[in-house]
C-alpha cells in the first residue's frame, strides 16, 4: 500500500497527547485497512509528523477524523526508497513515539548537505578537458566522510552534486568542515579544484504538503552561491546546531539570516525559471525580485562575490555543464535552453569560460573521458 506522511500544528502539544490520539488510531485502523506506523513530536514548534499506510489519502485522514478529529494540515504521498534516505531507519520507538538510538526524541528535522567539486580549467584545446572533470579521489573524500558521519548518500538526476542526510545537524556541519579541510590538502598535492557545500535543513513535510524537496533545492542554491571552498549554511541549521564552536569559524564557513536567505531563495528561483529566454536581463530580474539595480548588485556582491552578471552567466554555463553531461539534448536545444540566442553564440562563451567547445566537450563525455 501507498506510503504517507501527514503535518499537523497544534498549540502546547505534548508527546502523552499524542500518545493517546496514536492509540486511538491504531484501535479502529484495521476496519479501514489504514496502519499508523509511527510519529515525530516537536513540541518547541508544536509540530506533529505521522507515517501512515493506506489505500488512499482520503482513507487515511478520515482515521484520523473519527479516531480523535485532529485533521493533518498536510498530507502527502512518499517514496518509500527516498523516506528511508531522508527519515532513516532503525529507530527507537515508544507506543509510537520516534526516538534516535542514544533514546533523545526524534524531533523530525533534517539536515541536507549538498557539495560540488569540479576540475579548474585551464583549458585552451579539447585534449585538456580531464580538467573539467569531477575527480574520483574528490569523491571519494565527501562520501567517506558523509558515512564517518553518520550520513545517508542521496542520489540526485538534476547534476553530479553529492548528498548527505543527517539525523543531527552539527554532524552535519562537522561533516562539511572535514571534507573542506580534506580537500584542501588534496589540493595541494593534485590538479586544481573548486568544490562548495550548501547545508539546509526542514521538516519532514511543510503546510504546502513538500516532502524535503525544497531543502534539497534550497542546498543546492546555497552551494550554487557560496564562494569558491567555502560552506554556506541556512538559517535553520544555524538556529538547529547544538555546537556553536562549529559555526564560529567564519573563513571556512558563513550562515545567512532569514532576510538573506529569503532574497537568495527568490533570485535563484526567478533566475533558473528565466534562463531560457534570451531576453531575461537585469532589469528584468530586479523587476521580479523587487529592487532596484544598485540593491540588487550590492546583494549579489556581497553575497556571492560575482556581479549580477557574471551570476546569470555562471548559472546559464552551469546549467549548461548538467545538461552536456546527460547527453539528453542536442548542442542547439541546450543553447537555447539556457538562454542564448544562437548555437554559435553559446559555443562563443562556453569557450570563452571553458577553453573549448560544447561539442568538443560533450565527444569526451560520450567517450566516458568525464568521470
Amino acid at each position: 500500500m501507498p506510503l504517507y506522511m501527514d503535518f499537523h500544528k497544534i498549540e502546547n502539544v505534548t508527546v502523552e497527547d499524542v500518545k493517546a490520539a496514536h492509540i486511538a488510531d491504531v484501535a479502529i485502523q484495521e476496519k479501514y485497512g489504514v496502519r499508523y506506523h509511527q510519529f515525530w513530536v516537536n513540541q518547541e514548534a508544536g509540530a506533529v509528523f505521522c507515517l501512515v499506510e493506506g489505500p488512499n489519502a482520503e482513507t487515511c485522514e478520515m482515521v484520523h477524523k473519527m479516531a480523535h478529529g485532529n485533521i493533518a494540515c498536510a498530507l502527502t504521498k512518499v517514496e518509500t526508497g527516498f523516506y528511508e534516505k531522508m527519515m532513516g531507519a532503525g529507530h527507537k520507538i515508544d507506543d509510537g513515539h520516534v526516538h534516535h538510538q542514544d533514546g533523545t526524541t526524534d524531533t523530525g528535522y533534517r539536515t541536507v548537505l549538498l557539495t560540488s567539486v569540479t576540475g579548474i580549467t585551464k583549458a585552451t584545446n579539447s585534449k585538456q578537458l580531464p580538467e573539467l572533470q569531477q575527480p574520483n579521489w574528490a569523491r571519494e573524500i565527501v562520501y567517506h566522510n558523509i558515512n564517518a558521519y553518520k550520513g545517508r548518500e542521496l542520489k540526485w538526476e538534476r547534476d553530479d552534486s553529492m548528498i548527505g542526510v543527517f539525523d543531527d545537524t552539527a554532524q552535519a556541519i562537522a561533516c562539511a568542515l572535514q571534507i573542506q579541510q580534506q580537500l584542501l590538502n588534496e589540493k595541494e598535492k593534485t590538479p586544481g579544484i573548486i568544490f562548495r557545500s550548501g547545508i539546509s535543513a526542514a521538516q519532514p513535510v511543510t503546510a504546502e504538503g513538500d516532502f524535503f524537496q525544497q531543502a534539497i533545492k534550497l542546498a543546492h542554491g546555497l552551494c550554487l552561491i557560496a564562494l569558491p571552498n567555502r560552506i554556506l549554511t541556512s538559517s535553520l541549521v544555524s538556529k538547529l546546531c547544538t555546537n556553536e564552536q562549529l559555526l564560529k569559524d567564519s573563513s571556512s564557513i558563513r550562515s545567512l539570516n532569514i532576510r538573506e536567505e529569503e532574497f537568495i531563495s527568490n533570485l535563484i528561483n526567478v533566475a533558473e525559471k528565466r534562463l531560457c529566454d534570451e531576453h531575461f536581463d537585469l532589469n528584468t530580474l530586479c523587476s521580479e525580485v523587487s529592487v532596484s539595480r544598485t540593491q540588487l548588485y550590492r546583494k549579489i556582491v556581497s553575497l556571492t562575490g560575482l556581479s549580477p552578471n557574471d551570476f546569470v552567466r555562471d548559472l546559464r554555463m552551469n546549467k549548461a555543464i548538467a545538461m552536456l553531461k546527460q547527453q539528453k539534448l542536442n548542442i542547439a536545444e541546450i543553447a537555447y535552453g539556457t538562454g542564448f540566442s544562437s548555437p554559435s553564440y553559446f559555443s562563443k562563451c562556453f569557450t570563452g569560460k571553458f577553453g573549448c567547445t560544447p561539442s568538443a566537450f560533450l565527444k569526451k563525455v560520450q567517450h566516458s573521458y568525464y568521470l
